[in-house]
């Protein structure tokens, strides 16, 4: 018995194919092998073409069953993860009408923030938990008003996965969960958010139909199931945005459970068990895949409020990247060795870098500090102190402590994250990176054994009730290493913290 889990990213699709008992993944694969396109019209754009995320899907299809061997009449249930906040529009066919504007275009800007003024920042906020912002609900809104004809054949509009599942099973849907990724949901009336929809012009019934994050959401049609080779009638029974999806692959389901990703940029995802916003709007709310009604209560009688609260920080791996390029490189612009000499080297300084602090916020405007643009900055640097191994650890420091410094907004809503898991990659390779985020945080760092396609498919199994509980889906989950903060160290962590955390409150009142 097996489940199937993609994963439907910007730079790829991935497809993971798992055995639903052992909980091993038997096969896995991704396309396209280099990078897939994104398609830049203007400068703030960003659109792919749905039907290459097809031609992916079916490509990685192939290739997991393949490599498997596996009987398709043996696959139970698909899951499915995705890019975030795309638009995806199609006609009566169930045809896209254009390109599907994806999370990275920042076009619908200015609209979230005109209506955000236009409606009352309180009433956005407590009722979809953050400013509609540049979300999909406005990227439809710059559809209306850009390309009407476009607008008026709009049968139904969705999220990339929804579009996925959709194409497998000839039936538009979406959850509750996307809805609130997309600004469409009101968490205090319990439905699709008509206020916004109506300040819009956006028809109610242009919304895809709801379905449970878990459970039957569609079943694969005979003409899909020609075209990827599976079993007509598998069931597709789990879908959810990349990052609810990362949690929830590291079974980060509970309160004061967060899951976390550093690459290029980096991302904290905790778990909140009440319904709250952060007045600035400097993280994002989101229902996380356990809102909502029970599973012991189908009709709905009893539910449990789950929220995925997320922080982004643009300037993490990036600016590692940086530091190899420019500082790690004795003539700096090569490569500059590997990162475990750059880990190695780094090591050699204290804690706290001698006073050396390092801003990492050069990527763009940080969400964390109100959408602004401050640029990285180095601070306290002396010239007969500091060396390589100073930068390099301050850099590593600083990338943590922009992590602290939204987790400190999370934790004024609420939050009390006591167990941070991630997978065993990017910037968790660095000993420094992980024990510095335990040591600055008190919160235990599990690594772990998974991705995103993996996540998906435990998820399916999930919703066709081939597991119980998350508890089960999850038990076969591998933690590689766990790493527990250090007591007699933590005072210097938190030193450097509140020195760094000076410098950034006195560029925000500069500002």
């Amino acid at each position: 018995m097996y489940l199937l889990g993609y994963d439907i990213g910007s730079s790829s699709v991935k497809a993971s194919l798992v055995n639903a008992e052992s909980g091993a993944c038997v096969a896995s694969s991704f396309y396209p092998k280099n990078e897939a396109p994104i398609k830049a019209l203007q400068t703030g754009w960003a659109e792919q073409a749905p039907e290459d995320w097809w031609q992916y899907v079916k490509a990685v299809t192939a290739d997991v069953l393949t490599q498997s061997g596996v009987d398709k009449a043996d696959i139970r249930a698909i899951g499915i993860s995705y890019q975030m906040h795309g638009l995806v529009c199609v006609d009566k066919d169930l045809k896209p009408l254009r390109d599907a504007i994806i999370w990275c275009d920042s076009r619908a800007v200015p609209y979230g923030r005109k209506a955000f003024d236009a409606l009352g920042h309180e009433r956005c906020l407590s009722h979809l938990l953050n400013s509609p912002g540049n979300f999909t609900a406005s990227k439809l809104a710059w559809v209306r008003e850009h390309e009407p004809a476009t607008f008026e054949k709009i049968h139904k509009v969705m999220l990339p996965g929804d579009y996925i599942a959709c194409r497998m099973s000839s039936t538009a849907a979406t959850t509750m969960s996307g809805l609130s990724e997309g600004m469409m949901w009101d968490f205090q009336e319990q439905r699709p958010a008509q206020f916004l929809l109506d300040y819009y012009g956006i028809p109610a019934d242009m919304l895809a139909d709801l379905v449970p994050t878990f459970g039957m959401q569609g079943e694969v049609s005979s003409s899909a199931a020609d075209e990827l080779g599976l079993q007509t009638g598998t069931p597709i029974t789990y879908r959810a945005g990349d990052q609810p999806n990362n949690a929830l692959s590291l079974d980060v389901f509970e309160p004061g459970e967060a899951a976390t990703t550093a690459g290029t940029s980096g991302v904290v995802y905790g778990v909140l068990d009440r319904v709250a916003y952060d007045p600035q709007s400097r993280v994002n709310t989101f229902a996380h895949v356990n809102h909502g009604p029970l599973p012991t209560s189908p009709k709905g009688e009893e539910s449990q409020v789950r929220l995925g609260v997320l922080l982004c920080i643009n300037g993490t791996g990036i600016l590692n990247s940086w530091m190899r390029r420019t500082v790690a490189s004795p003539l700096g612009g090569s490569e500059g060795g590997s990162y475990a000499a750059m880990n190695d080297l780094a090591a050699q300084a204290p804690i706290g870098s001698a006073g050396l602090s390092i801003l990492p916020f050069g990527n763009g405007a940080e969400r964390v500090l109100c959408d602004k643009e401050v640029g990285a900055s180095i601070h306290g640097i002396n010239f007969n102190t500091h060396t390589q191994a100073h930068l390099l650890r301050a850099a590593q420091e600083g990338i943590v402590f922009s992590f602290a410094y939204g987790m400190e907004v999370m934790a004024q809503m609420g939050m009390s994250l006591t167990t941070i898991r991630a997978g065993r990659a990017n910037m968790f390779l660095s000993p420094i990176f992980r024990d510095t985020l335990a040591g600055v945080t008190g919160a235990v760092i599990e690594l772990c054994d998974t991705d995103g396609s993996v996540g998906a498919a435990r998820g399916a199994g999930m919703g066709a009730g081939i597991y119980a509980d998350h508890h089960e889906a999850f038990s076969t989950l591998k933690k590689l290493q766990v790493i527990e903060p250090d007591a007699a160290l933590q005072p210097d962590y938190r030193a450097a913290y509140e020195r760094w955390r000076e410098l950034v409150e006195g560029l925000r009142i500069k500002d």
